[in-house]
This record gives C-alpha cells, structure tokens and sequence, in this order.
C-alpha cells in the first residue's frame, strides 16, 4: 500500500459510482486495545460482499482522510483513511494504520466479491 492522495483516490471512487458494486468495510480498536493492558473499550465494525450502488463518492480531510458513499437511501462513510492501493482485480483497497501501523479502519470496492 502507499500513502494516499486524494486525486488519485476520487478518480478512481468516480469510476465505481453507479453500478453495482461490493463494499467490505470494517474498523476495530478491539485486538489492540485488549492486548494493551490498558482499561479500553473495545470496538469494532465488519461488513463484507454489500451489494450496493452509490450515486457519488468523495474523499475529503487532509491525512488521515474521509470517504463517504452516497446512495438513494443512505451513506456508507469511512474515517481515518491513510493508505491505499488498487490491487491486481481491479479492486480499490482503502486502509487506515494508526501510529504504530495497526489496522484501524478498511474500506474496500469491487465489481466482484472479496
């Protein structure tokens, strides 16, 4: 993966709206945050192979960034984006690492399921 920059991810986030394409989407502190030892709560997000359509998608912020996928009926949003990559399928890998290089956040798009 290499750092993200926004140019480059809004072409490519133009290029999936409106039509059918497969969101995985997840965000966890909870492995990090039991293994510390420290009293935190843990928590975490996971979908994979959503079927949905957005109409328009942008990435905003200034690193770590937002992604946020409007559709006719709602949103699909993701914070703390850091990295990315467009792997050999075509599909549009959007990572989030906090400091230490831990996953924290994934929002990924495809025309076919992860």
């Amino acid at each position: 993966m290499k750092p993200i920059k926004k140019e480059d991810i809004q072409d490519i986030i133009n290029r999936f709206a409106n039509q059918n394409v497969y969101i995985h989407l997840e965000t966890t502190n909870g492995a990090y945050a039991v293994h510390s030892g420290a009293k935190k709560t843990s928590a975490g997000a996971f979908i994979r192979n959503a079927l949905v359509t957005y109409t328009e998608g942008k990435i905003v912020g200034n690193d770590p960034y937002r992604v946020g996928l409007k559709m006719d009926i709602g949103w699909i949003y993701a914070e703390g984006l850091t990295d990315w990559e467009l792997d050999e399928k075509d599909r549009l890998l959007l990572a989030g690492h906090d400091e230490e290089g831990k996953l924290a956040v994934a929002l990924q798009i495809s025309t076919t399921p992860f």
